[in-house]
């Protein structure tokens, strides 16, 4: 761990999006290097601003229930960077994790020895690098990957997928990927490989015509949410009571449709399960067997830690890794949907490069009470009194701030009744902390 804690970490850091810095050349090399684990092994390739991270557990959780060998890799992780890396939903033990980093590790030594001015392997390079090792070690028999940061310049665009997938475009990371829709939409779908058939989960018609534009000049199909598929969907109810898997319907633009009960809350992860489903009928039509059953599994015997996640009851405690707008919207539209407290108790903290002022407007009418914090296992924590100060901004009042989030936690458990709600959200590096102490497992 220490070898790996001692790279270049852009998710530690606020270091530029800099195309010499994060060009695919050192990735390519560091594959070349160990093999190329990647070749021959079938890749589902995952982008979005939103939902990528759920929709790409939900394409795993089909195959591997489809009988297929599957890897899945996602990133950040919550409790262990093993989690990135998992074989039909079983993150990799930790002594594989020692055997993987001893086999990259002499690669990336003597990479770093010869190193141009841009440096040597990063750590998401490397974990992905470890990633796909683990996947053909274990004879995976087909992989999702997960983009990390945009996708033209992510270290899993070096893979040539069976489908490529856009969840979602919408404002986040503008410092590296630019201030509008469409530029965001650009670097999203530069994951977009010639005649490969491309299931977009896009709807805004700016980024829209962006996707259908690059799909248009590498010749590639363009399956489209809202116009090639779209879906229905009735939430659980009090899901703070007991647990309950909403009704979802899959239709498709021939008229067709199928229902499947969907155990992950909230109409975006309905948004999500019809991108995956779409993608697995890309995948059936370029000749998969994924039987009707196995979706029927997947989707309601998934469980994905840190989205809406209900860990306690009496009261009801809810983890969530809202970090951006468009999450923050999903977040406050399933609590409304499907959760009912007689107090809604918010414990909140968020990275310094975040829309915090955005963020903080949209959750405050939503809670009774709201306690500010910090997350301690990464720098790019705001500080609690930046927080007050933007929260004051929004509706002029003052609220507790606790410099750890531990504190925090124990306060809101010790003055929360039975059937309040308590939600802790802002940051997965937040919901890493706290998820633990909560009741997580």
């Amino acid at each position: 761990m220490q070898f790996l804690l001692g790279r270049i970490d852009y998710e530690r850091s606020r270091l530029p999006y800099d195309p010499e810095r994060l060009g695919l050349e050192r990735m390519h090399e560091l594959l070349d290097r160990l093999g190329h684990p990647e070749r021959g092994l079938p890749l589902v390739h995952v982008a979005g601003t939103k939902g990528k991270g759920s929709t790409s557990a939900m394409i795993a959780a089909v195959l591997s229930a489809a009988g297929l060998r599957t890897g899945l890799f996602t990133s950040p992780h919550l409790t262990g960077v093993e989690e990135r890396m998992r074989m039909d939903g079983q993150p990799c033990r930790p002594d594989e994790l020692i055997d993987l980093i001893r086999r990259v590790r002499p690669a990336v030594e003597t990479m770093d020895r010869q190193a141009a001015p841009s440096g040597g392997p990063t750590y998401f390079e490397i974990t992905t690098a470890m990633a796909l090792l683990h996947f053909a070690r274990h004879n995976a028999a087909a992989a999702v990957l997960e983009v990390g940061l945009g996708g033209r310049l992510d270290a899993t665009n070096v893979c040539l997928p069976a489908v490529s997938v856009i969840t979602s475009i919408g404002l986040d990371h503008t410092e590296q990927l630019g201030t509008t829709l469409a530029a965001i939409a650009g670097e999203k779908a530069g994951i977009i490989k010639p005649g490969v058939p491309v299931v977009s989960g896009v709807v805004p018609s700016e980024p829209r015509d962006v996707i259908r534009a690059v799909c248009h000049r590498q010749g590639c199909r363009c399956i489209e949410l809202g116009t090639d598929f779209d879906f229905d969907y009735e939430p659980p109810r009090h899901l703070e009571q007991t647990a309950a898997a909403g009704h979802f319907r899959f239709r498709t633009a021939g008229g067709d449709s199928r229902d499947f009960a969907l155990a992950l809350p909230g109409r975006h992860q309905a948004a999500n399960a019809a991108v995956a489903l779409a993608a697995v009928e890309e995948l059936r039509r370029a000749g998969w067997n994924l039987p009707e059953a196995a979706i029927e599994r997947a989707l309601a015997g998934l469980s994905w830690p840190a989205r809406v996640e209900v860990v306690a009851r009496r009261p009801a405690v809810v983890v969530d890794g809202a970090h951006n707008m468009p999450s923050v919207e999903a977040l406050v539209a399933t609590l409304d949907e499907s959760f009912a407290a007689d107090r809604r108790w918010l414990i909140f903290a968020g990275s310094q490069d975040k829309d915090l002022r955005g963020m903080l407007a949209r959750l405050l009418p939503k809670f009774d009470e709201v306690l500010l914090t910090r997350y301690h296992n990464n720098p790019r924590g705001a500080p609690p009194d930046e927080l007050a100060r933007l929260a004051a901004e929004v509706d002029g009042r003052s609220r507790p701030l606790f410099d750890r989030s531990g504190d925090a936690w124990h306060f809101a458990r010790r003055q929360a009744a039975p059937d309040d709600l308590i939600v802790i959200a802002g940051s997965f590096f937040l919901a890493a902390e706290l998820r633990p102490l909560c009741g997580g497992r």
